[in-house]
């Protein structure tokens, strides 16, 4: 469980990743944004790395606590709706965490952080993985592909949209154009 402090400070280092980069985030930038001195950051971590692992964990833990708390009585359909309108709804609300999440140049920091990134990734895998299982069981999905397959690419094409919203700079309403592909693809995967 992470503290209110360091709470802020990964909402801080969220921001800063927005508008430099990776190579932007450091804990000098990341003492300028909080208002507090450098030495203040090292009692709450221990290093960028560790900012970075606490974000990626804070985000899991986020997105396993409301996925979770759908109504799992919904149809197969809402149910995949829920889960997307979730994320994008998070997203709008916190769009620094885009770019921790989609940053390319994040996988490159150290195999700590791949860890972590591909643990986010499982973790939405593993909501969306049952549920197209499910519709195929039922003849809701297509099952002339894996599941899997399906899996990947619903997260694909949710990455591409998300990379588009950041390139653009937050310029679009995330949860309209959103759900809109969201209902695209799911006139794609059902029979």
């Amino acid at each position: 469980m992470i503290s209110e402090r360091q709470k802020e400070l990964i909402d801080a280092a969220g921001r800063i990743l927005t508008k430099s980069g990776i190579g932007g985030l450091t804990t000098k930038k990341l003492a300028l944004e909080m208002g507090f001195s450098e030495a203040a950051i090292y009692r709450h971590f221990s290093s960028k790395e560790a900012i970075i692992l606490t974000l990626l964990e804070f985000l899991r833990e986020n997105m396993v606590s409301r996925l979770s708390s759908l109504d799992p009585n919904l149809a197969v359909e809402d149910r995949f709706k829920a889960i997307f309108s979730s994320q994008f709804a998070f997203f709008s609300q916190h769009p620094h965490f885009v770019v921790a999440v989609f940053s390319d140049g994040l996988w490159e920091e150290s195999d700590q952080i791949n860890q972590a990134i591909l643990a986010l990734m499982q973790t939405k895998m593993g909501f969306l993985m049952p549920l197209i299982q499910e519709g195929q069981a039922h003849g809701i999905v297509r099952s002339d592909l894996s599941a899997e397959q399906l899996v990947h690419l619903v997260l694909g094409a949710f990455r591409l949209q998300m990379f588009k919203w950041r390139v653009s700079g937050f310029n679009f309403d995330l949860n309209t154009s959103g759900m809109e592909l969201i209902q695209s693809i799911l006139t794609l995967i059902k029979r």
